[in-house]
């Protein structure tokens, strides 16, 4: 069996095809020790979007079975840059709290949210839509300090609201501490940006990063077929200290389902060999 590097994980979106027993069970076969636990609406449906404390607890259960610890939670609780009636805020609430409690009950270091709404045009305008989700980020961070778990940040995503550095930097700039950054490879690289920069610009702030490769335009290719610089990133990480964990999010379209988990096993190898 193959072995990685202790801090280096893998995301259950990576096989998301699967059912998440099967997931899991796919997972721990490679050798990994440690997941990201999906739960995207549309991306990945590991965790039921509509979550009641049954749901958490079957969830829950599920992760415990695996043997697998949980590093964070990939969470989404609607665009945070549209403003919501009373209504719609409070289901928002609902699936905030049931998100975190979720991660209590995987012992989940962290919950990650987005950085607003699948659209790179704002609502109103940049900086309102900005302040807005920088907003919405702080009170989140507030509820789930209240459980004594974290909240991330994947502060540059291609096809959200904060798409490239630049946005990424606004979006910073307008966060309290308690809110840490997800650096996510491919999304860097696929904006135009270089992973250098953005450990430059937010070193201290990132917590938590996503590995997967990827070309301009384009997130969705496997480690080594892209044009990302895994081993200038990743040395500009550790000559920031950076001390946290890494996970492979192998959302990609460049493999047949039967060649995933071979793909995983040899990415696991290669990022273990420059962490």
């Amino acid at each position: 069996m193959p072995t990685y590097d202790s801090r280096l994980g893998c995301s259950t979106i990576s096989f998301r095809h699967q059912p998440l027993p099967e997931a899991l069970a796919t997972i721990a076969g490679l050798g990994f020790s440690e997941i990201d636990l999906g739960a995207l609406p549309g991306v990945c449906d590991h965790v039921p979007y509509d979550l009641d404390t049954a749901a958490v607890e079957d969830v829950a259960h599920t992760v415990a079975a695996s043997g697998l610890l949980v590093r964070s939670i990939n969470g989404d609780i609607g665009d945070l840059n549209v403003p919501l009636s009373q209504g719609p805020r409070a289901h928002r609430q609902r699936h905030l709290d049931m998100l975190v409690e979720l991660a209590v009950a995987t012992d989940a270091r962290a919950l990650v949210l987005p950085c607003g709404a699948i659209d790179h045009t704002p609502t109103e305008t940049l900086e309102i839509d900005v302040a807005r989700v920088a907003d919405e980020l702080t009170s989140a961070a507030d509820v789930a300090a209240s459980q004594d778990v974290r909240l991330w940040t994947e502060s540059l995503h291609l096809h959200r609201l904060c798409w490239n550095l630049e946005r990424a930097q606004l979006l910073t700039d307008r966060l309290p501490e308690q809110v840490g950054i997800v650096m996510d490879f491919s999304h860097v690289v696929a904006s135009g940006g270089d992973p250098v920069e953005f450990v430059a610009r937010f070193g201290p702030r990132i917590e938590h990063v996503h590995i997967r490769d990827a070309s301009p335009g384009n997130i969705n290719l496997s480690v080594g077929r892209g044009t990302v610089d895994f081993v200038g990133g990743l040395k500009a990480l550790a000559d920031s200290r950076f001390v946290g964990h890494f996970s492979l999010e192998l959302e990609t379209r460049d493999v047949t389902h039967d060649q995933r988990p071979a793909a995983t096993a040899a990415a696991g190898q290669l990022i273990s060999a420059l962490i």
